[in-house]
């Protein structure tokens, strides 16, 4: 397994990765969603907002994960969000997602951001060092299923 940061030429199949690992998980319609979100922060986002990892498996994509820039008012720190986050059905219960996981929180601490947020279960994101905080503390942009958020510093 080889990671990589270098995304661009592979948007496209990033893009499908994401649409099928959640379709795989929570069904077409999430899939579709999280590949459209997928494809919007890969064309859309600036670079200097967005950072991109992948894990690949010799020619495979085996998973990908996304940090965008967060805007926290009143905060002078480098804030990314990761989202979304998936690992390639064939691929998981192999420990690509916790690699994968690692090799980007170093790079983004490499990179220089002070603290990395994600929504998600706090067990799984905990192995990799996040710690739940409650939403007053940072709180979600809108409705979530997911309410715990973890934090991280980099």
């Amino acid at each position: 397994m080889q990671h990589s940061s270098d995304f661009k030429p592979h948007a496209t199949a990033i893009a499908q990765m994401f649409e099928e690992a959640f379709s795989t998980s929570e069904g077409p319609e999430e899939g579709a969603l999280i590949g459209k979100l997928a494809r919007d922060m890969l064309s859309d986002t600036p670079d200097t907002d967005l950072h991109v990892y992948t894990t690949w498996d010799g020619a495979t994509l085996a998973g990908a994960i996304i940090f965008s820039r967060l805007h926290v008012p009143n905060d002078h720190r480098s804030v990314f969000l990761l989202a979304p986050v998936a690992v390639a059905p064939d691929q998981q219960g192999q420990g690509v997602g916790q690699s994968l996981l690692q090799y980007g929180l170093s790079e983004m601490r490499r990179e220089g951001a002070d603290v990395a947020v994600t929504y998600g279960d706090p067990v799984y994101y905990g192995k990799v060092g996040f710690k739940p905080v409650t939403t007053e503390t940072v709180p979600a942009h809108g409705p979530c299923r997911c309410p715990k958020v973890g934090w991280r510093n980099p």
